[in-house]
């Protein structure tokens, strides 16, 4: 592209070469996004007045579940790829994690365990809900280093730069694309400094900041999702994703709304 005025070059290697063994750096990125999510949510957890170890009891479960649940999504939406080579449907470190199946997963168990340690259940998920976008705001560099789920070609001066071997074949002799990667991350970090804010204005009542959450979600989800020219799994020509997207903006927002405080209530 001729008017190219700058780019994101991307890294010549997926993973970090520590002499004794290979670090993949997707499977890096997703354990510091969990890492993340667990110090945020203690933290939370704590300010709350609570005991910062229920954190750490529920992550124990919740997070296996999570990466569980994403793999089983993105096997289940993408499961034509993987037709004559189905032992590759374990091979979480190449990537391939579908992020609604593993928030879904997670918090479904994260709610169970809570239960049986006779946690409130709706004062944890508002404590636990703003760290799930920042575990994704940072796992979603992964994507990164796999040069892979980047978007329509573009000359804008933050495309990334995708290596010929990643990119389809029609797009062989094109070299940026938008970068979705980048902006799911900040995407979602914005989303974190809303639902901390809301939180801490108490706009919504106990248990509610899970719709809104699910509802901005949905919202970036789906015109990222628009962007991306990777192969997906189509419903009436429509990516599933994106019909995903649509139904989590629409359940998001009514839990979201039946959540809000009188206006004299919040102020």
């Amino acid at each position: 592209m001729s008017s190219l005025l700058g780019s994101i070059p991307s890294p010549s290697k997926s993973y970090l070469d520590l002499g004794v063994i290979e670090l993949r750096a997707y499977g890096l990125m997703i354990a510091l996004g969990v890492v993340a999510a667990v110090w945020f949510s203690q933290k939370r957890w704590k300010a709350y007045g609570e005991d910062p170890e229920n954190i750490s009891a529920i992550a124990l479960w919740a997070v296996p579940a999570g990466l569980i649940g994403s793999r089983i999504y993105h096997v289940a939406t993408d499961w034509k790829s993987y037709q004559g080579r189905w032992e590759d449907a374990i091979k979480i470190w190449e990537g391939g994690l579908g992020i609604p199946g593993g928030l879904a997963a997670g918090v479904i168990v994260g709610v169970v365990i809570a239960r049986r340690q006779n946690i409130s259940v709706q004062k944890v998920l508002d404590a636990v809900i703003p760290s799930l976008p920042l575990a994704q705001a940072i796992g979603r560099w992964g994507n990164w280093f796999n040069q892979e789920l980047f978007g329509r070609p573009t000359d804008l001066p933050w495309a990334v730069e995708i290596g010929p071997a990643h990119r389809p074949e029609k797009y062989l002799d094109i070299n940026t694309f938008h970068p979705t990667f980048l902006y799911e991350s900040l995407w979602n970090l914005a989303l974190v400094w809303i639902l901390v804010t809301v939180d801490r204005k108490e706009y919504l009542k106990p248990g509610h900041l899970i719709g809104l959450w699910i509802f901005g979600y949905g919202l970036g989800r789906l015109w990222i999702e628009a962007l991306r020219i990777d192969q997906a799994s189509l419903i009436l020509g429509i990516r599933v994703n994106i019909w995903i997207s649509a139904i989590a903006i629409i359940a998001g927002a009514i839990v979201w709304v039946k959540g809000r405080k009188p206006i004299h209530d919040s102020i």
